[in-house]
């Protein structure tokens, strides 16, 4: 693919703004993020905070260990631990750098101070909005569709920014990233993938490859969650595709235990950005293939998995696991000599094997659900490498891997929508 295509700068911008590095969950934050902004713009340590979040938010911070909170889960932990020691300017980084004297605090500042969970009835699924109190005066900070986007801040009930998320969506940068993933599609990201000027890319890569490794070997190394990568290692032969599936669990299992190392993610989500790099990794290793073919084969995993989580959404009862999986085995494809239709086939096999298993919220699980979807991305590879396939009627599977990926997108993001209702009622209320 040549420079001057457009395609190519898609895919590279794609990259910047997908391939982005996090600590902690991503919802978590988004709460912890917004709660920084709320304290910034009051100006003061707030005696009451009123978190409203909608129901995926809710589900998807209930369970899980937020860092530097000294193993704390849930909302109000992570709005606590947002305003005391946020750094309200980091973003995904917010409570990466957590003072000690902050952590000394937090129990007594949770204790001693009034804090509310309301769910939001909203049309989107990631909607956080946190109003904080000190005295008479107060601030509101209202994040929609993006862990990180405001589009609204209010100080003593006068709005101070505001924009309007329905026509952000519609504005001239939207439209331009919109269009950017409407570019996407399989035999074009192998094109990227296989002609690309590593230069590009190598950095945003390398930190992938920096940061999602030594979070999976802290899981291995410590007793982290579930501990199910070590639960692979342990007790199953110590192949290629055990150590790819131990150590893409390994990183959730440190993850989503309050582990306070960054991940680089992918589509808003560190155990996809995990799922899609770390079996790709492994496999070029144990393979000794050369760090570009590495490097290339990560180009084909992680825009397989944006290319095919782009239709499902953010969050949504679809286990995002499962679409990084499917990335993971075209990576896996390219690493071990795959060409074009061994890749595409592999894509399709992988979904079709695991596809609607759902997203319970973030939690020591989702390292067993990870190493699933990673064991189906390789079965789809070996079956085709082996001649074997699934076909076009075979359930949601279509002729085609772009028709496929499509179908799965439609069943994760509006087959299953009710779905996801019923998951987050349950979760809210239990």
């Amino acid at each position: 693919m040549n420079k001057d295509d457009i395609r190519y700068s898609a895919y590279v911008n794609i990259l910047k703004r997908e391939l982005v590095k996090a600590m902690g969950c991503t919802e978590p934050i988004a709460v912890a993020y917004a709660a920084a902004k709320a304290r910034a713009t009051l100006g003061d340590i707030p005696d009451k905070i009123v978190i409203a979040a909608s129901g995926n938010i809710i589900k998807n911070v209930k369970s899980v260990i937020v860092p530097n909170s000294d193993g704390r889960k849930g909302i109000p932990a992570a709005a606590a631990l947002g305003v005391l020691g946020g750094d309200e300017d980091a973003e995904l980084l917010v409570i990466a750098n957590v003072t000690d004297a902050v952590k000394d605090e937090l129990p007594v500042y949770i204790a001693n101070t009034d804090i509310t969970v309301e769910v939001l009835d909203s049309e989107s699924l990631l909607d956080v909005e946190i109003t904080v109190f000190k005295g008479t005066s107060s601030a509101m900070v209202h994040i929609v569709n993006e862990h990180t986007n405001i589009v609204c801040i209010e100080k003593d009930g006068e709005i101070i920014y505001q924009k309007d998320a329905a026509a952000d969506e519609d504005s001239d940068a939207q439209l331009e990233a919109a269009k950017e993933y409407e570019l996407l599609n399989v035999a074009d990201i192998y094109d990227f993938a296989v002609s690309c000027d590593l230069e590009d890319v190598e950095e945003i890569l390398d930190a992938q490859i920096a940061c999602n490794t030594a979070i999976a070997e802290e899981g291995l190394r410590n007793d982290w969650g579930a501990c199910i990568g070590k639960n692979l290692l342990n007790n199953n032969e110590n192949s290629t595709k055990t150590k790819a599936r131990a150590m893409a669990a390994a990183g959730s299992d440190a993850r989503m235990s309050g582990c306070e190392m960054p991940v680089i993610i992918n589509s808003g989500s560190g155990n996809q950005g995990m799922t899609a790099s770390l079996p790709v990794i492994v496999y070029a290793r144990e393979n000794n293939v050369s760090r570009e073919t590495m490097l290339r084969g990560l180009l084909i995993s992680n825009l397989v998995t944006t290319h095919a989580k782009t239709g499902i959404g953010r969050l949504s009862a679809y286990c995002g696991a499962i679409t990084a999986g499917a990335g993971a085995g075209a990576g896996i494809a390219y690493v071990c000599s795959g060409e074009l239709d061994t890749i595409s086939h592999t894509i399709v096999n992988a979904l079709a094997i695991t596809s609607g298993i759902v997203c319970d919220g973030a939690k020591p699980s989702c390292a067993a659900k990870i190493a699933i979807a990673v064991e189906a991305g390789i079965m789809g590879y070996e079956m085709y490498k082996d001649g074997q396939q699934f076909y076009g009627g075979d359930g949601l599977v279509l002729t085609g891997v772009e028709a496929s990926i499509a179908n799965f997108g439609y069943l994760g993001r509006v087959a299953m929508s009710e779905t996801n209702k019923e998951i987050c009622n349950m979760m809210v209320n239990c």
